[in-house]
């Protein structure tokens, strides 16, 4: 029987292996969390970089490409909410429509495809409605809250496989990613 003490994981794999570990988890999540509004997916994508980075001392990708990708995610982040907000303006929304079609979003998740195509547009309506609009204010906030999350989500995952883009290269390029 084996003997069981604390650290034992780490003497088995060693800490590369865990961080690549962790690495391969996050930016997995990191990439569902694209799809999935419940997960955070640009930060989670973003701490799996670092831990791959990490996991070979920095050796590769350094803190030049971190920095970069830092300010990339911060961007994926500003987009997502200022393109819910823009699509959303741009239309006549008010807060409630924004908040209704992320709440449409999550509820949608549940009803597959369909839902997640419809339940923030339905999520929109209903805050817009719910806030005593006419059905034709709420139609139009519900349909520009929905193209500014289109759009976010758009934006958010073109930056995300720009961000797994330039680790790519900085990992696999002759340079020592600094």
């Amino acid at each position: 029987m084996l003997e069981h003490r604390p650290g034992q994981l780490v003497d088995i794999m060693g800490m590369e292996g865990l961080l690549w570990a962790a690495a391969l988890l996050l930016v997995a999540l990191g990439l569902a969390g694209l799809v999935l509004p419940a997960l955070p997916g640009i930060p989670l994508l973003f701490l799996g970089l670092v831990a791959a980075a990490w996991a070979e001392g920095f050796a590769h990708v350094g803190a030049g490409t971190i920095a970069v990708l830092a300010l990339l995610a911060l961007l994926a982040w500003g987009a997502d909410f200022a393109a819910v907000a823009f699509g959303a303006r741009r239309f006549g929304a008010t807060p409630r429509a924004a908040w209704g079609a992320a709440a449409g979003m999550l509820v949608g998740l549940f009803f597959g495809l369909p839902g997640i195509l419809l339940g923030p547009f339905l999520g929109a309506m209903l805050g817009e409605l719910l806030g005593n609009r006419s059905l034709r204010q709420a139609g139009l906030a519900s349909l520009g809250a929905t193209l500014g999350l289109a759009f976010g989500a758009a934006v958010k995952m073109a930056l995300a496989f720009v961000m797994l883009g330039i680790f790519l290269v900085a990992r696999f390029s002759s340079g020592n990613g600094a």
